[in-house]
């Protein structure tokens, strides 16, 4: 088996290093029409499995190769019968389209989707630092400049996610991954809505909930902003 990216942070003393972020320009980037990255939808046959990254309530997701070009994926593989047993349908749906749609530096990127007869595929850039949770939990807390530079980053990914009315509606150090160059890249967009208005459904994790979700008065983008508090208090508070 060909040598791959490590699939987690390192042990021992400088396990719970951040790693240092080098700051570059932005590009200017735009929500996209869907399918206008991709011209050939990707197939199983396309990637070697090289190892398992996390284990989910309805799947799991994978680290692979892609044969032709030799570049590392995550591939996240959600069982049918699971998908509709916890009806997760509509959820599985709007995480596709929205993620056909994105192209920003702090939000994870998608190669393309496929399905087969017993599971739905995505297959998303491979981030190798790992989750910010696993920094996190190791180190207690952050200091201010790194705090700050993190919530930095969401504070701009949520504004490019709101300009075209998506709510993401999952923040939390898990879904926060560290890529090498220390910045930031916000996965798992199974919970992420485009909302008009507001909408009233009860999801997300409950120590970020806003009150007005818990309390079924309708939502909309404000509750980001409530879960970015709630994670700004942690990695700075512990």
């Amino acid at each position: 088996m060909a040598p791959y990216p490590p699939t987690a942070p390192p042990k021992g003393p400088a396990a719970a290093t951040v790693p240092t972020p080098t700051p570059e320009p932005l590009p200017k980037h735009t929500v996209q029409p869907p399918g206008a990255r991709r011209k050939e939808a990707p197939k199983l046959d396309d990637f070697d499995i090289l190892n398992t990254l996390g284990t989910g309530s309805f799947g799991r997701v994978h680290l692979v190769k892609q044969r032709k070009t030799g570049k590392h994926y995550a591939m996240k593989v959600l069982r049918k019968s699971e998908i509709v047993k916890l009806k997760q349908v509509e959820h599985t749906l709007n995480e596709k389209h929205i993620l056909e749609k994105l192209d920003f530096p702090f939000l994870v990127s998608l190669l393309g989707t496929f399905q087969d007869s017993t599971n739905v595929y995505f297959i998303l850039e491979y981030v190798q630092g790992g989750e910010l949770f696993t920094y996190l939990r190791k180190s207690g807390r952050f200091s201010n400049n790194i705090a700050r530079f993190y919530a930095a980053e969401v504070v701009m990914a949520f504004e490019y996610l709101h300009a075209s009315d998506i709510v993401y509606r999952d923040l939390k150090p898990e879904n926060l991954l560290i890529d090498h160059k220390g910045h930031i890249k916000i996965t798992d967009f199974g919970f992420a809505k485009q909302v008009a208005d507001v909408t009233w459904t009860l999801c997300g994790t409950p120590d970020y909930l806003a009150p007005e979700i818990i309390q079924s008065k309708g939502y909309g983008r404000a509750v980001d902003w409530w879960a970015l508090g709630v994670l700004i208090y942690e990695v700075g508070c512990g």
